[in-house]
């Protein structure tokens, strides 16, 4: 059946001038499906309950009423104020509002608490940035150097019919700010532009419309750069999308329930969250896909998704629905602007072993050694990158920007080696892979991943390694599924999970509570933290 959307994706992917700074404004000036739905949000907007979808035309009114306000408290062209709030909605809109006066939108994880926002607003956005932010957040930075802006529900007062006339973005315009997850220490402030933000979506336009693409659930943080790129999809797309302002395991579950999306998009932490529950005893029938950005997903986590859910398939009596799903694996960052390699894995998919896949048309990557030099296959380097989704660089931090590019490619900090069929493989982030004795590398993504397949009762696994002088020692952290014993031996399977090199220097496997890891503002384990706790019990014992 052809899609009544077809000729909306055409004429934005027809249009130069379309980026991520005013897809919602073309919708509305070239009178593109005005009514349709777009936007569903988990708390109320302007008088209209929570759960009760938004058109194009509706949306454009909320965000006009900020735009005016934000207009009268003298925020123009080029201006960076920060926006921090829990609710997805204050999030998407604040943004939508500020791109439409050319304004730059600096979205902060309203995870950050009040002392290392502070830190973030002045090390890295500048102390004189303003800030929009709940009273939650205004509260959490009082004592701290801050220039608060507003309220950000205090902006519904604003006249819609005196909003300024959209700001025309040029291709290389400032179009948002967001952060790095925080893992190594203070979050960095990564810059996208109106194009880069927009190009994998116009790649996608061109491509036939995905299963589930239809009616879209995000479990990502709100103020990600994946979720203004999926607020962006869907509006191309005519899409419905609904961002989750919480995105626990039991907030995802129940919203899947009671909004039936057919995809769901989420980060590794959000697979790993569902997997606490018994999917059999939730109905998602609904899904028909997973799709997964930043780290790659656990082969594990993924096996449990794809059993649940259900999709349409092509048969000699036409489409039929089947049991089961698809997951949709890649790898991605803040920088590299949107997932750089995809692989599709169903119930009989058997390509695991943190394979991210293969890239996308519109990336040009290599594997690379210390001196730049490409690698051959099998060889694990770094992954340099170059695609027109990149972000400009770090707001404030030139150093940084440059320090991560070589012969034009942007270095990700990711170790990887591609196989002779050009299928790429994770084993490690740079900073978290230490040596060993013999010239071997000790890879601790890679670890986990092999002891979650060999022992099944372990729900997830953080490797902690540290080299100190000539001697690595390592442990092994456990979450435990609900209902397995803490008390079992599993040392005997987890070090012929790990193989002879590593377990030479096992020091301790744990079992620990969510409470015991240190989490950053995505729900990335920091592991830069365990690193120094690891060395400080060694140099106490």
């Amino acid at each position: 059946m052809t899609s009544p959307f077809r000729g909306l994706r055409a004429a934005l992917a027809a249009d130069p001038a379309v980026g991520a700074g005013n897809v919602l404004t073309t919708r509305v000036e070239r009178d593109l499906h005005p009514d349709a739905p777009a936007l569903t949000f988990d708390t109320p907007v302007d008088g209209l309950p929570a759960w009760q979808p938004l058109s194009v035309r509706r949306l454009d009114h909320a965000v006009r009423i900020r735009a005016s306000a934000l207009h009268e408290l003298g925020i123009r062209r080029r201006d960076p104020v920060a926006v921090q709030a829990s609710n997805a909605s204050d999030n998407i809109l604040g943004f939508l509002a500020l791109t439409r006066l050319g304004a730059i939108p600096a979205l902060v994880n309203p995870l950050l608490d009040g002392p290392l926002t502070a830190r973030y607003l002045a090390e890295r956005l500048g102390p004189g940035v303003r800030l929009l932010a709940d009273a939650e957040h205004l509260n959490a930075l009082t004592g701290h150097r801050h220039t608060p802006l507003a309220d950000i529900r205090s902006l519904v007062a604003g006249d819609p019919d005196t909003a300024p006339t959209p700001y025309r973005h040029w291709g290389g315009d400032p179009i948002a700010i967001t952060h790095s997850s925080g893992t190594t220490g203070l979050p960095k402030a990564v810059v996208h532009s109106h194009d880069s933000l927009y190009a994998a979506i116009r790649h996608r336009l061109r491509l036939p419309r995905p299963q589930g693409s239809h009616r879209m659930l995000s479990a990502l943080p709100s103020p990600h750069a994946a979720t203004l790129i999926a607020v962006n999809l869907a509006l191309s797309f005519g899409s419905e999308l609904l961002p989750l302002s919480r995105q626990t395991g039991p907030d995802v579950l129940d919203s899947i329930e009671r909004w039936r999306p057919a995809s769901v998009y989420g980060f590794a932490t959000t697979w790993t969250d569902l997997a606490r529950h018994d999917l059999s005893a939730r109905d998602l029938d609904s899904v028909a896909l997973w799709w997964n950005t930043g780290d790659c997903a656990h082969e594990t986590h993924i096996r449990r998704l794809v059993n649940a859910g259900t999709r349409e398939q092509a048969t000699r009596d036409g489409r039929v629905r089947i049991p089961g799903s698809v997951f949709v694996d890649g790898l991605g960052s803040t920088e590299m602007g949107h997932s750089h390699f995809f692989i599709s894995h169903s119930a009989d998919s058997s390509r695991y072993g943190r394979c991210v896949g293969r890239p996308h048309a519109f990336v040009d990557c290599a594997v690379l050694g210390p001196d730049g030099d490409e690698l051959p296959p099998g060889e694990v380097g770094e992954l340099g990158t170059r695609s027109p989704t990149l972000a400009l660089g770090y707001w404030n931090d030139s150093e940084t920007t440059y320090r991560t590019r070589v012969r034009g490619y942007f270095l990700t900090g990711d170790l990887m080696y591609r196989d002779e069929e050009g299928y790429y493989y994770h084993v490690d982030r740079a900073v978290d892979s230490v040596d060993l004795p013999g010239g071997q590398r000790l890879h601790t993504a890679l670890c986990e991943e092999h002891v979650l397949a060999a022992c099944p009762e372990v729900l997830d696994c953080t490797v902690v390694a540290v080299r100190s002088g000539d001697r690595t020692t390592t442990d092994v952290l456990l979450q435990l599924a609900p209902g397995a014993a803490p008390s079992d031996d599993r040392a005997p399977a987890i070090r012929d999970a790990l193989g002879p090199d590593v377990a030479a220097t096992l020091r301790d496997i744990l079992v620990v509570a969510d409470e015991e890891l240190p989490l950053g503002p995505t729900g990335k384990v920091r592991k830069m933290l365990l690193r120094e706790r690891h060395l400080a019990r060694t140099a106490a014992a």
